[in-house]
């Protein structure tokens, strides 16, 4: 049996991280830490997991981690988790951290987007970026995963295909998408209130955004040649869910066909993506797994591909991914515990 800890287990991705692991067959919750609510049974904060999860929370406590735990997720703000995770390393436990701290291969990206030093360059170089799909024989041997940002998810594995069959221009593509509101964590912010937030829409952080240097990373490692992207983000009034919708043009003739082979054959055996033909993805339809759906369109008259790319932000682009990527470090089946379908309601 797997022990697992979660720091910052009462977050919107901490929790999550908490449900999917109690479900789990061969993993079990030795340890959860939050600083607000340490004390408490994790099931006084979230009734919805009495009798099925009642660990007591507790502070950081980095000698009961090392006693108790094989891998822990550090579910932590961006920033935070980077002051913990070298004394984790220390103490010999595997790492998956939600937080963006550790997805970049040069600390100089993380130091111009996060605006602050890195502060422990040295375990940067050892983390892997947890993109399953892409990086699967990394994640193997890895003790540190950089856990993919959730809208970073959505937009590189919609792309990859067709970069790394160099099928369309590298220089003018761009990414529009859509978040559910629990993109933001859980917060009192009054941008994300209800009222806010409901019946209405908006764009946000256009041409700043924090994930689009680790879009650019990913893609660039795939062309081989430094790749850009116009990436701006929305808020609309839903609890989980991103629709990506990116836009990229078109090297050649290619037709609907030629487009889902490339597809088709570069995911081929991925149980958790599912290219769709005469399709386009839902967010209802991914809504609580850990599956992407990606459909498409060649736009003929301009010569142009719209791709369409839908997940769960809380699930694939969170959570469920992390939990992927612990069954790939200790050698289970990578679907185990997270193969179930969508709440579709």
């Amino acid at each position: 049996m797997i022990r697992a800890g979660v720091l910052g287990a009462t977050g919107y991705a901490g929790i999550e991280t908490v449900r999917i692991l109690s479900n789990h067959p061969t993993a079990e919750i030795t340890f959860a830490a939050s600083k607000t609510y340490a004390g408490k049974k994790i099931s006084d904060v979230y009734p919805n997991l009495k009798g099925v999860c009642d660990i007591v929370l507790s502070e950081v406590d980095i000698a009961q981690i090392k006693e108790k735990c094989d891998v822990v997720f550090t579910a932590l703000p961006h920033g935070a988790s980077k002051e913990v995770i070298p004394s984790l390393y220390d103490a010999g436990v595997k790492i998956i951290d939600l937080s963006g701290d550790f997805r970049y291969n040069d600390e100089k990206v993380y130091e111009k987007w996060y605006g602050a030093p890195h502060d422990c360059p040295k375990l940067l170089k050892k983390s892997v970026y947890g993109l399953c799909e892409l990086h699967r024989s990394e994640i193997k041997n890895a003790d540190i995963i950089g856990n993919p940002g959730c809208y970073t998810t959505c937009s590189i594995m919609a792309l990859a295909p067709l970069l790394n069959a160099k099928a369309v221009d590298t220089k003018n593509i761009i990414i529009d998408a859509k978040s559910g509101v629990t993109g933001a964590g859980r917060t009192t912010n009054l941008d994300y209130s209800f009222c806010e937030c409901t019946e209405n829409m908006r764009a946000y952080k256009i041409a700043t955004h924090r994930h689009t240097s680790e879009i650019e990373q990913e893609l660039s490692l795939i062309a081989g040649e430094e790749i850009l992207v116009s990436f701006t983000p929305h808020l609309v009034p839903l609890k989980r869910g991103i629709l990506a919708t990116s836009y990229a043009n078109l090297n050649g003739d290619y037709t609907d066909d030629d487009i889902y082979k490339i597809f088709a054959d570069f995911y081929k055996g991925e149980y958790f993506v599912r290219v769709l033909k005469d399709a386009l993805p839902e967010t209802n339809h991914v809504a609580g797994s850990n599956f992407i759906d990606i459909g498409f369109k060649v736009d003929k008259r301009l010569k142009r591909v719209v791709v369409s790319s839908a997940i769960d932000n809380l699930f694939k682009g969170a959570a469920g991914q992390a939990v992927q990527n612990m069954n790939i470090m200790f050698g289970l089946d990578e679907k185990c515990g997270i193969a179930n379908g969508g709440f579709y309601l």
